[in-house]
């Protein structure tokens, strides 16, 4: 009998460090896509509630008691509809917003905290920064499907006469849209990673407060010039450093005819630094609280 040679073992591995990557990175991000799958109707509710009470109130109880906003300049529901107008895109930039930190920042928090559950995550075979890159993404399909959700709400709750006369720019709504929810789960990222879990109350009341108040939400960014001291328009100035009010003002171009918006050419490259600079530190932030 010949003895039959073995085949020799190879040390080579059997695929490259990217598709491991790539594999462990959409195996987090599947993770994160069936715990919404199984929590959505928490998911639809969550979304829901804000936008529904901004709409319901501003559009609908406030032209059936006599006090629409817009309707005192015109005499008619010309000036509420004008107004309903501006709001809905409004009301959608800032679902975005919300959503995008919220599915971000606050898991964070509790991963973060005490239980260190972040361990888990951190020990699948990949960089560290890619579980970072993982719920920035996860989080913005959720913010893809938030925005999904409330437009029809926002669109159709109102009060006889107060409509938002809508026209959507599929081409800009269909690339803004994702820019915007990476741009804001990226300020997610960065703002999960920078409070302590104890003090993520601060970050509502200090952060994301100011940021939806000064972030175009009731208002377009064009009718701010006449606030202003010595002829410099110093709100409209400020609210620049501001990521919602492009995104709102993104999304006005998008969804209207007719309504004054800021530029698109300022408006995309714009969104695409915000979400250079807060996805960079907050990878940076991210690392450093893992490894502390």
């Amino acid at each position: 009998m010949t003895a039959t040679t073995a085949p020799p073992i190879s040390l080579e591995p059997t695929r490259s460090t990217l598709q491991a990557s790539r594999t462990a990175l959409g195996a987090l991000i599947l993770r994160d896509l069936v715990v919404l799958k199984k929590n959505f109707g928490e998911f639809v509710v969550r979304t829901l509630v804000q936008p529904f009470l901004l709409v319901f109130v501003f559009l609908y109880v406030f032209p059936k008691i006599g006090q629409g906003i817009g309707g005192a300049h015109s005499g008619s529901r010309a000036g509420e509809s004008d107004f309903a107008t501006v709001l809905v895109p409004g009301v959608v930039a800032i679902s975005i917003m919300f959503q995008g930190i919220q599915a971000v920042a606050m898991p964070l928090s509790t991963e973060f905290g005490y239980t260190r559950e972040i361990e888990d995550r951190v020990q699948a075979p990949c960089p560290i920064w890619l579980v970072a890159i993982s719920k920035v993404l996860s989080a913005a399909v959720q913010g893809i499907i938030a925005a999904v959700i409330v437009f029809p709400i926002a669109a159709v709750i109102h009060a006889s006469g107060a409509e938002a006369h809508l026209h959507v720019h599929w081409a800009i709504v269909l690339t803004l849209i994702p820019l915007a929810c990476v741009a804001m789960t990226s300020l997610g990222l960065l703002l999960g990673t920078s409070f302590e879990p104890r003090n993520i109350g601060l970050m509502f009341g200090f952060v994301v407060l100011p940021l939806t108040f000064l972030g175009g939400t009731y208002y377009q960014w064009t009718r701010l010039s006449p606030i202003q001291i010595d002829g410099f328009h110093w709100l409209q100035t400020i609210v620049l450093v501001n990521p919602l009010i492009y995104v709102a003002e993104g999304m006005r171009a998008g969804l209207t005819n007719g309504i004054s918006h800021m530029h698109l050419y300022i408006v995309y490259p714009v969104l695409v630094g915000f979400a250079a600079v807060f996805l960079t530190l907050g990878l940076r932030n991210f690392r450093r609280r893992v490894l502390l």
